[in-house]
């Protein structure tokens, strides 16, 4: 990795270790089958997420709320940017009752920034909660939130309900957000998670991806950063090209580096680390409110 020139991936296969093997098994034939009849949106399946197979046969799904038009333009994310349509009050029954139908024990909950929206959305985020604890009460839940621009008010609503676990990416290491997040700032993301900390939140969760021209220092740096916060739980994966008009991928990463952040993470004190190619977000969700 890391150390060496980065010189962008240019026509280049992606290497074996970045290969998926389709989805299949029992599990997620039946989930698959409630999703096309049901007509639920997961970003499992809107995403092509490579861990959809695994993740599903272990009952944990990830749905976006809010819907899927973003105020922001980050250089790494295929999500449409633009002026988004209104909120659709009956969401939350809509994610809660797709959450039983599919009998999810554990579900990620995301959505799109809405820097359109007074509450930046905090409010949908809020009873989406309270419905899937309404509808599907043996649900645990992950909330993987926006930074809403810091705002101290938006975020206390997602403390208020009290989901397992609290996230919020990073994405990328402090040199490159400006590149890669565009109009998010890394103190203003590093802040909200030491918030979410120091008002109590039990679980905190972050994600960062490699391949975008980051140094292995720089990558440390940013694990320092995260643990500084008292973050609990942080994932490591392979940034993608979600099209030509996307960052190009920098470098693709060897298994043996990610294996090696995921000691020097271990060692810093974190509870959980999921560090590979494939890894996303989402990826073992369900381990990491244990």
């Amino acid at each position: 990795m890391m150390e060496v020139e980065v010189k962008e991936v240019k026509h280049q296969k992606k290497p074996e270790w970045i290969r998926v093997k389709l989805p299949t098994g029992k599990k997620y034939t039946e989930l698959r089958g409630l999703v096309d009849k049901y007509k639920l949106n997961t970003i499992c399946t809107s995403g092509s997420c490579p861990n959809m197979g695994e993740c599903w046969a272990e009952g944990t799904a990830t749905f976006m709320i809010l819907g899927n038009i973003c105020t922001r333009s980050c250089g790494f994310c295929g999500v449409q940017t633009g002026r988004p349509s209104a909120v659709d009050w009956a969401e939350p029954e809509k994610v809660a009752n797709s959450i039983k139908i599919m009998k999810i024990k554990h579900a990620v909950l995301t959505s799109v920034d809405r820097d359109d929206l007074k509450d930046m959305g905090s409010i949908i985020w809020a009873e989406t909660v309270n419905a899937v604890r309404r509808i599907s009460p043996g649900t645990t839940l992950e909330t993987l939130i926006p930074d809403f621009q810091g705002n101290t008010r938006n975020i206390d609503r997602i403390i208020e309900v009290a989901p397992e676990v609290v996230s919020h990416n990073i994405e990328t290491v402090r040199r490159l957000t400006r590149k890669v997040r565009v109009q998010a700032k890394y103190d203003t993301s590093i802040e909200v998670l030491r918030y979410l900390k120091d008002q109590g939140v039990n679980r905190t969760k972050s994600g960062i991806m490699l391949g975008l021209g980051e140094t292995e220092d720089e990558v440390k740096d940013a694990l320092h950063d995260l643990r500084e916060a008292q973050v609990d739980v942080v994932t490591i994966g392979q940034y993608l090209q979600p099209s030509k008009k996307h960052l190009p991928v920098k470098q693709f990463i060897t298994p043996d580096v990610f294996k090696k952040l995921e000691v020097f993470a271990l060692e810093l004190g974190f509870r959980h680390v999921e560090s590979g190619p494939l890894v996303r977000s989402s990826y073992k969700a369900h381990k990491h409110i244990l």
